[in-house]
């Protein structure tokens, strides 16, 4: 386990707010089981990123004691990175007891600098980067870190289902939030599509694509995952994921060289 940095207030917020929801042993604080390790091939998509054995493979922001054994299980070679000691302390609670081989370490997701270039072949990002106000910070560390032609495989908030009301209003979801919000989101509370106690922030598209790009990948893939039923009950998490997609995954490439960012691009084309 490496020092950790000095953190913003808003990565410290987060960083108390993940290790207070594992003493709640709240969603997504829940390590595998047996079961799960057993079958690791079979909870790894495969399309993206081909056999993962022997593969230098960092799981970024995503401790917990899930991602990590699952891709260890299945022969990756796994640095896992977490803002939250508690749920490192997972991590390392499901090595200990499987005989897993893990290098744990304490960051923030846009602090990597602890890494030499090209340390990893490839990096699985779960559903995170909302803690961060500036992504394209997030996307320049994976860069450098990331091999060339190393495959990163993120996943995000929609920017939508973040400006939206957690409830809907007499039958429908609202826009609640600007789009052009660079402050923390307003609080919440019983909502699945946002955590509790955390400090979350809205991402642009032109930033959540437009800044991988910038940053030095291509996107080679796009997927919204499906969590929409129709018959679900108003207010649940699948009937609001039936009007507001609430994630995105993406599979992007590491080139060969980082582009830099162009305000000049922007600028050219805007009305």
């Amino acid at each position: 386990m490496l020092d950790r940095p000095a953190y913003s207030a808003a990565h410290e917020h987060n960083r108390r707010a993940w290790n207070e929801r594992v003493e709640q042993r709240a969603r997504f604080t829940r390590p595998v089981d047996d079961e799960m390790v057993g079958q690791a091939h079979s909870h790894i998509d495969g399309r993206w990123l081909g056999d993962v054995r022997g593969k230098r493979l960092l799981c970024l922001a995503s401790g917990g004691g899930q991602q990590s054994a699952l891709y260890a299980a299945a022969g990756a070679i796994v640095t896992v990175v977490d803002i939250s000691a508690a749920m490192l302390a997972l991590d390392r609670q499901v090595a200990e007891e499987r005989g897993i081989d893990l290098q744990i370490v304490e960051t923030s997701m846009d602090d990597l600098s602890m890494f030499a270039p090209a340390s990893f072949d490839a990096v699985i990002h779960p559903v995170s980067t909302c803690y961060v106000p500036d992504i394209g910070a997030v996307y320049r560390e994976v860069a450098r870190v990331i091999c060339a032609g190393g495959v990163y495989v993120s996943q995000h908030k929609q920017p939508t289902s973040l400006q939206a009301s957690t409830l809907p209003h007499g039958g429908s979801y609202t826009i609640d939030v600007p789009y052009e919000s660079r402050e923390p989101l307003p609080p919440v509370v019983g909502s699945l599509h946002r955590e509790a106690g955390t400090l979350e922030f809205i991402h642009r598209w032109e930033d959540v694509l437009g800044g991988l790009c910038r940053a030095g990948f291509v996107i080679e893939d796009l997927v919204e995952p499906g969590h929409g039923k129709p018959d679900a009950e108003p207010g649940t998490f699948a009937h609001r994921s039936r009007w507001i997609p609430p994630y995105v995954r993406i599979k992007a490439r590491r080139t060969g060289s980082a582009a830099a960012p162009s305000s000049a691009a922007s600028s050219l084309w805007t009305p």
